[in-house]
């Protein structure tokens, strides 16, 4: 397994933010186009202000590859968790590695005891990360996600702190 840090987002990595987001893949994975120097800045700042949630960037090798995060913390200490990483950086476990230390970190220092995410159900990248990660399959969420005009299942996986 590939060793990778969470930091805070840096305005140093604006370049990274702006790399990430240019893929296709990225296009609809944030709810404004990130795709200036302060859309960039806006999108680090957005996670700097929000009492439930918090967002790290990932470090491998000593170079930012991606995001994690987990958000919508709620009074049941649940929250949900998101990934994502640069293209060229895909493929070597980092996501695996930053979605385990999130949970480590939302267990031990946020108190959390459940942590939800999905994707859809044609992201099989993105399966293999969670259930790598030790999330457990929970079910299928039917029509959940619209982009344009095809809506796509999202399969939903859990874990618990006591997992």
């Amino acid at each position: 397994m590939i060793d990778v840090e969470l930091r805070d987002w840096h305005p140093d990595d604006i370049g990274v933010v702006l790399d990430a987001f240019s893929s296709p893949d990225m296009a609809q994975q944030s709810a404004w186009p990130v795709d200036t120097r302060r859309a960039a800045l806006e999108w680090m700042g957005t996670w700097r202000f929000r009492d439930d949630a918090r967002a790290f960037a990932v470090v491998a090798g000593g170079e930012v590859v991606g995001n994690v995060a987990v958000s919508n913390i709620d009074a049941h200490d649940t929250g949900w968790v998101s990934y994502w990483t640069s293209p060229h950086a895909r493929g070597r476990g980092v996501a695996v590695a930053a979605v385990r230390r999130l949970a480590d970190w939302a267990f031990a220092e946020r108190g959390l005891f459940r942590l939800e995410l999905g994707h859809r159900t044609d992201n099989t990248a993105s399966c293999a990360v969670a259930a790598r990660a030790g999330f457990k399959v929970e079910g299928v969420e039917r029509g959940k996600l619209r982009y344009g005009d095809v809506r796509h299942d999202v399969e939903r996986h859990a874990r618990l702190a006591t997992d």
